[in-house]
This record gives C-alpha cells, structure tokens and sequence, in this order.
C-alpha cells in the first residue's frame, strides 16, 4: 500500500451534534488514504461501520435543486437508452429520499428503492416511493428479487464506495438485476479528485475511491462487466458504469478505453501519480486559514454556506472554529441547531445569512459553484462576497 494523503484524524463527517452532546466526548478516527499497488484501488481502513453511519442520516438529496435535475434528466435518459415500458422494474440501491425513484414513479413504471436510513426511507415512502429499509447484500438482493421479480435496472449512485464490503454488495447487485439487464452507478473519479485537489470528498463513510481501472476488477468480482462509462460534472467529477451480467455483457466501448488511457497518462497506476497530491493539499489548508486569519483581523465577518460531510472534513483539518467562522447555515432543517461534528460551528436556517449580512460567505459544498451562485445572489445588496476553497481559493464577487 502506498500513502496518497494523511488528514489527521477526524469524527464521522455526518455525526452533527445536538447542543445536550457538546459536554460529552467524541470520537475520532484516522483518516489516511491509501492506494493498494496491486489492483490501485484508492481506500482507507473501515474503522466505521455503515451501520452506525446510515441508519440515521442526516444526507437528504433533494434539497440540492440540481441534483434532483441531475436525476430526472438521468431517469429520461435511461428510460430512452433502454427502451423501459410499463412493464419494467426499477430498482435504485441507496435511494434515500425517493428524489430519483419519484421520476421513475411519475413515468408510471413499477420501481423500488432500497434504503437503510430508517428517518430518509420513511420520507420517501411518504412521497410516495415504494421503499424497504435494508442494506443491500447477496440475501438483500436475492429475497427482493424472489418477491418483485428480476429488475431491467439497477441503480446505484453514489453508494458504490460507501461500502466496505465490495464484493458481497456487488454480488447483491447481481441478485438484483435480470440475466439481460442493466447496472447503473455513479461514483466520483479519482482521477479529478486528485487533479482538482478535491481532498474533502475524503471521509470515513468514502471507503474507496475509484478508477474505470480498479472499478472494472470490482464489478468482476460480483459477476458484472463494465460495458460504457461517462464522465460527468457531478460532485466535480464523477463516472457513471454502465455494467451488465457477464454473460451478456459483450465488449465495452471505445469511452472506457479513453478514460482508462486518461488515467493512465495521469500516472494513477503507479506510485508516481500520487506523490505531489499531499502537497498541494497542504496548500489548500495554508490559503483558507490565511484568508479567515487575515479577515478577522480587519474586522471583516466571514460565515459558512452548507454543512456538507466534505466541509467537515475541509474544517477539521484546517483547524478552523467559531472564532474564524461563527456558524454555517443549511437548507436541511434536520440540521438546524446541530453543531459540525469537531469543530463545533453552530448550523443556522438560510435566512439568517441576510439578517447579519456578511462580509464574505465560504461555500463548503463548492460542487454545487453554479447553483449556489445563483442561489446566493442576493449577497450582492450589501457587497457580500463568496469565498469557495476548493481546487483553489477563489473570491468571487456576485452580480444580481
């Protein structure tokens, strides 16, 4: 195993606390990213278990405007690309909120999400998206296709590397899906991860990190081939696999022999591509601490935007506290008078943004940079500017 980047040690990026817990102790965790030298998959230990992570969460998908866009162009595009009708069977793996599956509903096609986030399944059931509440293995996925009937396809977004079981959820994978079906999964790239600097996408629910390289002997490991990949904007970069059963796969397209010259151009099959990333991460910690130091002492307010994990992660390591960001605000009212888990930043409604009208707001979901500055527009009133830190610090002074 060779070293891509040690962060410290952190709590689990979604363990918001409630103000009773801000007395008590808390627990951290390493967080070191390792790439094995063997197969180069990109991971860090599991040190905790998806059990304590998602059986309450805190992650509701659809209040992210573009991410529910993001999934009703996906769902008219796989309904076209597949030739889905009435009688097809969708299933979505780690479907949340139902904020995907509600467009497969719409469309009239039968469909089910499995979901192991008791308090974000009870949600999506209530919008009407037939939900069971279980964490997809073999068995999983072997009894729900024994009661449903094989799926023409499978969804997986955002999930493939927040288990650490890769083999046995993958194989649940292929209990899922028909002998002549579909597997569809997004997850983000590596290659841009390390390219863009985007380190925070680093935490202890992300196991892996994935490659079309190390992604391609994972699906083969459950009896699944990849056949066609696109590289997508999402979470400032990701791939989406498109993989069938083995047996029907046939070959991939010319796009996966691209991406996989891409990666290994980029030196991410050998240790050498990793060795300036550590770096350059430092750099990033280096700017945004200088900016809030220096901010402070002109007497200038700075506060947060989001509370993603990823932001956890970014304030954990930068050391930054209240005294250089008093709180962040969130549009999830789950989150609402919780604390960042570590650094203890009070996590506020939206509006009070324009109540205290700041001088800079730092972006901590800096993947959604299109929406939010549209979103945050209204800063403008009083000369507010928005700071992102990711791949580089960036002030970015918004017009109406």
């Amino acid at each position: 195993m060779g070293s891509v980047v040690d962060l410290g040690a952190t709590p689990p990026c979604e363990s918001f606390l409630a103000a009773d817990q801000l007395d008590r102790p808390e627990p951290a965790y390493p967080l070191h990213l390792r790439v094995c030298t063997d197969c180069w998959l990109a991971q860090i230990p599991p040190l905790i278990t998806p059990e304590e992570t998602f059986t309450q969460y805190a992650y509701f998908s659809s209040y992210s405007t573009s991410w529910v866009e993001h999934a009703r162009t996906f769902v008219a595009d796989a309904v076209q690309r597949l030739g889905l009708g009435p009688d097809a069977f969708v299933v979505e793996v780690a479907s949340n909120d139902g904020y995907l599956l509600r467009h497969v509903v719409d469309r009239g096609i039968r469909c089910l999400g499995i979901e192991p986030s008791v308090n974000v399944g009870a949600s999506a059931r209530d919008a009407g998206v037939p939900t069971l509440t279980k964490f997809l293995d073999p068995a999983t996925g072997s009894a729900v296709r024994a009661e449903h009937g094989p799926a023409d396809l499978v969804v997986a977004n955002n999930v493939y590397a927040h288990i650490p079981d890769v083999v046995g959820f993958t194989r649940g994978l292929r209990a899922l899906v028909a002998d002549d079906g579909w597997v569809s999964i997004e997850v983000q790239h590596l290659l841009t991860l390390i390219e863009e600097n985007q380190y925070d996408t680093i935490y202890h629910e992300h196991f892996q990190y994935y490659t079309i390289a190390s992604a391609t002997r994972a699906l083969a490991s459950g009896g699944l081939t990849l056949v066609d990949v696109e590289l997508l904007p999402t979470h400032g970069g990701s791939i989406r696999l498109w993989a069938r059963p083995t047996e029907v796969a046939g070959e991939p397209t010319r796009r996966v022999a691209d991406v996989l010259d891409r990666e290994k151009a980029a030196g991410l099959q050998e240790l050498s591509g990793y060795t300036e990333f550590s770096a350059r991460v430092a750099k990033v910690r280096r700017d945004l601490l200088r900016f809030l130091i220096e901010a402070a002492e002109r007497g200038e307010t700075v506060v947060g935007y989001g509370a993603p994990g990823k932001g956890n992660t970014l304030l954990n390591h930068c050391g930054i506290r209240p005294d250089l960001l008093p709180y962040t605000v969130d549009r999830n009212p789950y989150k609402h008078g919780r604390f960042t888990p570590g650094t203890r930043i009070p996590i506020l409604p939206p509006e009070q943004i324009g109540t205290d009208r700041p001088d800079y707001v730092l972006v901590l979901p800096w993947n959604l940079r299109a929406e939010l500055i549209e979103q945050l527009s209204f800063v403008h009133e009083w000369g507010g500017r928005l700071v992102f830190p990711i791949p580089e610090l960036s002030i970015v002074e918004v017009k109406p």
